[in-house]
């Protein structure tokens, strides 16, 4: 796992040991930048559900002018926190459940990734959040990685949906 572009292109980042988490192959994280790659520069960034952060490192390496966090694994934390000091750059991080995160958070977003465990059915719920808690700026994007084509709630519009293999990644964004 590495940083595919900008500041810190081609820094490897730590990584979990073992099958049990699913990081983003780097030709997702590539498509998916490619995808959003002009939304990026200045914008306010969050990965809740960070895992080792590379999708939000990726972000601040491409000129993204802030990250916030989120995981509710404290060893998530550790691994972030090990990307962040090896690439200099420093971030907010919380240890929350997505719920208590988005409720908590200061402010709106540009970008929002969520990448939950495939096994969790949560998207209408986290769209349907970021609404309410007004999470997303106006222009703003969510990107969603699931196994399943996700069907957004009202309010809100799935723009763009790319397939690689088994993980689908929907772009939504409020309408």
């Amino acid at each position: 796992m590495r940083i595919i572009a900008g500041k810190h292109r081609g820094r490897a980042l730590a990584q979990f040991a073992g099958n049990d988490v699913r990081p983003t192959p780097d030709r997702v994280k590539e498509s998916v930048f490619q995808i959003i790659g002009a939304n990026l520069v200045g914008a306010r960034v969050l990965d809740l559900f960070c895992g080792s952060g590379a999708l939000g490192l990726e972000s601040l390496s491409r000129g993204a002018r802030e990250a916030v966090f989120n995981d509710v694994s404290r060893e998530s934390l550790i691994i972030l926190k090990k990307n962040l000091a090896a690439l200099r750059e420093e971030a907010r991080a919380t240890n929350l459940d997505y719920r208590a995160c988005l409720a908590q958070s200061v402010g709106a977003f540009d970008v929002i990734f969520c990448d939950p465990p495939y096994k969790t059915d949560c998207a209408a719920e986290i769209l349907s959040l970021i609404a309410s808690y007004r999470r997303l700026t106006a222009g703003g994007i969510v990107v969603y990685e699931s196994e399943r084509e996700e069907t957004p709630p009202e309010g809100w519009e799935r723009y763009d949906l790319r397939s690689y293999g088994r993980t689908k990644v929907a772009f939504f964004r409020m309408v």
